[in-house]
């Protein structure tokens, strides 16, 4: 029986979700398979992995072969590189302390690696946020003065009909004012000499 590591795909439409397992070679892609050994989850960014090291280890030194994807999987996560490292432990070309230590610098650079991918993404994303900000309050900016040019082109254009009505209202009432004081004079004038 050939054993291969591969990737069983699970999740929804437009979002997949792989679980990586140990299956038979002739086994159906989602089909049954021999010993689940982690999960990933390429969706995320930077994409998650969760890994049985151990059992990853020794599928692949009981001969499994990985698909391409779970090879670069399993490179990533350092599977790879602890079998040979062991395979240089087999051959006397160093010892055990010498791999741990070989294995714990690849860890470490491994770490900073994705700290610095993690960093960066943050970066990104606080930039894109401040720019998207930065363009909303410009709109924001544009839409208030289009208001206030719209609001003060209404406002001017109410005053020249008022301001007509108040001159014809102002001299309606000098004519009446002026009316009233010259009937007001004559009236007066009448009744002076029909006194006299």
């Amino acid at each position: 029986m050939a054993v291969k590591i591969r990737l069983a795909r699970h999740g929804r439409k437009a979002s997949p979700f792989y679980h990586i397992v140990a299956a038979d070679s002739r086994a159906p892609r989602d089909g049954k398979f021999i010993e689940k050994i982690g999960t990933y989850k390429p969706t995320a960014n930077p994409a998650v992995v969760e890994l049985k090291f151990d059992r990853a280890l020794y599928w692949l030194n009981v001969g499994a072969q990985p698909t391409d994807t779970t090879r670069s999987i399993l490179r990533n996560e350092g599977v790879l590189f602890m079998k040979h490292l062991q395979g240089g432990v087999k051959k006397g070309a160093f010892d055990q302390a010498t791999l741990e230590k070989k294995f714990q610098a690849f860890l470490d650079e491994k770490r900073k690696k994705e700290e610095a991918v993690i960093s960066k993404l943050s970066s990104e994303k606080q930039a894109a946020m401040k720019k998207r900000i930065a363009a909303e309050t410009e709109a924001n900016k544009k839409r208030e003065e289009a208001q206030a040019q719209k609001l003060a082109e209404a406002t001017a254009a109410a005053q020249p009909e008022e301001a007509p009505e108040e001159e014809t209202a102002g001299t309606a009432t000098e004519e009446v004012v002026a009316d009233a004081s010259t009937s007001s004079a004559t009236e007066t004038a009448e009744e002076t000499p029909a006194a006299e």
